[in-house]
């Protein structure tokens, strides 16, 4: 059976894939940087044509916004490059691409959930090297699923959540970003859906409905108002949280790359053209922490 091909193998998303086994009937191969750079034009076109896929995933990314500011040609060759080159063994092999965006191509400075026809401007060299990413692949690949998603948190690896728990076993006070708003997404939810559009788009064919798409967990919050849930929960199952958790302004917790203020995203598009709708980012929560 052909394969569907997974690139970014250590990645929340691509972990909560592999651990699927298969989609719609077909055995998921995942590859890291260890076996092939996705900054490496040859090597995306050598894995491609060695392993056949019947559909190849992009969950591969540089995700350290702030590190991007200092590190610009690294984030760009892989965000930017490395989806270009994987869209282009794509279509010599003529397969379909899903590929994982971010609410950060935005700048944040709307007042209603963003559509995927909004105008892009991201703040930062992540988000801009993201954004080059998606016009990479429109460029050489009709036949593709730009999937911008937000937050993106599970049980592995480092994301809000597991660096919530970790702070909050060793700190007793922690003060919060509180005028960030947007939806926390559930990796595992995430890979759930992808495999849903997965079996509609090999079994809809040229029938598809390409293009760029918004998926998120429903609702929304502030990284404050998700460090609450975090703790509420973790402290019913007993494990240890800080006495005390404050709000407050992005001036006072600098970062290096500036954050969009609010980068919530309207997924009504997603729900219409193929039916899939993400949970509640609460729900997600206490599946993750159990």
């Amino acid at each position: 059976m052909t394969p569907i091909l997974i690139f970014g193998k250590s990645g929340q998303v691509a972990l909560a894939l592999g651990r699927l086994g298969d989609i719609a009937g077909h055995p998921v191969v995942c590859l890291g940087r260890g076996e092939v750079d996705i900054a490496d034009g040859r090597a995306v076109a050598g894995a491609v044509e060695r392993e056949r896929p019947v559909l190849a995933v992009n969950a591969a990314a540089y995700t350290a916004v702030d590190g991007a500011e200092t590190e610009p040609e690294q984030a760009h060759a892989v965000n930017a490059d490395g989806p270009g080159h994987l869209a282009r063994a794509c279509a010599a092999a003529g397969i379909p691409l899903i590929h994982l965006s971010t609410d950060y191509v935005f700048d944040g400075h709307g007042d209603r959930p963003y559509r995927e026809d909004d105008p892009v401007a991201p703040l930062n060299v992540y988000g801009r090297t993201k954004l080059a990413g998606e016009e990479s692949i429109r460029e050489r690949l009709d036949r593709h699923l730009i999937l911008r998603t937000s937050w993106i948190f599970s049980a592995a690896g480092s994301n809000f959540v597991t660096t919530m728990l970790r702070l909050g076993a060793e700190r007793d006070d922690l003060g919060i970003v509180d005028d960030q708003s947007g939806s926390p997404t559930f990796a595992g939810d995430i890979a759930a859906a992808i495999s849903a559009l997965a079996e509609q788009v090999l079994s809809a064919g040229d029938e598809t409905a390409w293009g760029t798409y918004h998926m998120t967990n429903a609702g929304h919050t502030t990284w404050y108002g998700f460090a609450t849930e975090i703790f509420a929960l973790a402290g019913a199952a007993g494990r240890k949280v800080p006495s005390s958790v404050r709000p407050i302004a992005t001036e006072d917790y600098p970062t290096p790359a500036t954050r969009p203020h609010y980068s919530i995203l309207d997924t009504a598009k997603l729900r219409t053209a193929f039916g899939v709708a993400l949970p509640p980012w609460q729900d997600a929560l206490v599946r993750c922490l159990a």
